[in-house]
């Protein structure tokens, strides 16, 4: 008996959701899970080692929104197979789920590396075959796909093909985005990647990046423009990174490539108001020195009270109005993201406009596209891996359909 084939390119977390709903509802199918890396999902197992965020406890709408441009895209595919779902599949896998404090969702065991043995042996128990060592190449337009496979050449022709390869963010984990010239020669329309959730470079003082690079700035804000977010973020000798950082990253981005004003400012008291602030300060403060009534006052010290000296004029920090503006929006100097290497995802990627609903490309029937490597991006905090699982469950399911 002859069965219809298909190759998914990318054992990541769009690859293996497809692999497995597909197997699903599909058993004659023979499915083949090609990549790059000796063993597969290199950058969930990086993502789970100080524990795998799978997803968020947040309102839809809000879920939603977290996609940015995207948003409206992600929604259908979402209601299809979103935050809910993917907790089913989990607990299908066997692992449990808690949600954090923050809102964060994580299985029980904190770690990637048991729910992906027990998909992979489900995938091993549907006849899934997992071929390793193997880097696309190439794909010509009629399907036929070329391998290097530990510098042998290997060439593939499957009945229907879905590339879920990942973005250039963590090329030592296996994905380089390589493929996205040979999509453009394909006539697909692309955009340059570009580093999201990503650190960035700041204009620091020497004394200043030697003194408290790798310092944590706890409970504040950082605005740019509309854009808020809060948390911590960790001082680096070239600038600025940590969670707080990548939830405006992409704005903040977009703003200095731009060249408009929006920079990054930081709210070191984002739960006091100015007026409480201003009254603290207005105290008088004797023979006190400004460090210590500052640490007294509004207990500014440590590394907050270094930002303040590093950021902001002297005569500011002898006025009480100019001063509480300063704690309250303080302008960080950003000068550019950290390259696209150190970024945890990338924006860019082959425009969404190119495929149908079904994830299938316009230009090519058979050939299906997943995950990082379209332009669609999102925040850390479960956005990021519940869109790669979501958009892995709907190719499956046209992939099912095309065949």
């Amino acid at each position: 008996m002859l069965f219809e084939t298909v190759a998914i390119i990318g054992a990541g977390a769009a690859g293996l959701m497809a692999a497995d709903h597909l197997s699903a509802l599909r058993s004659d199918l023979q499915i083949t899970l090609y990549d790059t890396m000796p063993s597969p999902a290199r950058k969930i197992l990086m993502a789970g080692k100080s524990g795998l965020n799978l997803s968020h406890n947040e309102d839809f709408d809000d879920f939603c929104a977290r996609y940015g441009a995207a948003s409206d895209w992600m929604r259908p595919l979402l209601e299809d197979f979103g935050r809910d779902e993917l907790i089913d599949w989990v607990h299908g896998l066997g692992q449990e789920t808690f949600v954090g404090s923050s809102g964060r969702i994580f299985p029980k065991a904190m770690k990637a590396s048991p729910l992906l043995r027990a998909l992979l042996a489900r995938l091993e128990a549907r006849r899934v075959q997992l071929r390793t060592h193997h880097r696309l190449q190439d794909i010509s337009i009629n399907g036929t796909m070329t391998f290097d496979a530990k510098g042998e050449t290997v060439e593939v022709k499957a009945d229907a093909t879905l590339l879920a390869m990942g973005g250039p963010s963590w090329p030592r984990l296996g994905c380089n985005g390589a493929i996205l010239p040979i999509l453009k020669v394909l006539g697909l329309e692309t955009h340059p990647y570009r580093p999201a959730n990503c650190g960035f470079d700041m204009d620091w003082s020497s004394g200043f990046a030697e003194q408290w690079a790798g310092h944590p700035v706890k409970s504040v804000a950082l605005h740019v423009g509309e854009h808020i977010t809060q948390g911590d973020f960790v001082i680096t000798r070239h600038g600025v990174e940590g969670s707080a950082v990548y939830g405006v990253s992409a704005p903040l981005r977009d703003a200095l490539e731009a060249g408009r004003g929006d920079g990054l400012k930081l709210d070191l008291r984002p739960n006091q108001s100015k007026q409480a602030l201003l009254d603290k300060l207005s105290r008088p403060r004797g023979k006190q020195s400004l460090s210590n009534h500052l640490r007294k006052s509004v207990k500014l010290q440590g590394v907050q009270a270094a930002l303040m000296k590093e950021c902001t004029p002297r005569e500011v920090m002898s006025d009480p109005i100019k001063l509480v503006d300063a704690i309250k929006s303080l302008p960080l100097p950003t000068l550019r993201p950290r390259p696209l290497e150190e970024s945890i995802s990338a924006a860019g990627g082959v425009a969404l406009s190119e495929l149908e609903d079904s994830l299938m490309v316009r230009k090519v029937p058979g050939l299906f596209l997943a995950g990082e490597m379209l332009d669609w991006e999102a925040p850390t905090g479960g956005y990021l891996l519940t869109g790669c699982f979501s958009q892995g469950h709907r190719a499956a399911k046209g992939l099912a359909d095309y065949l």
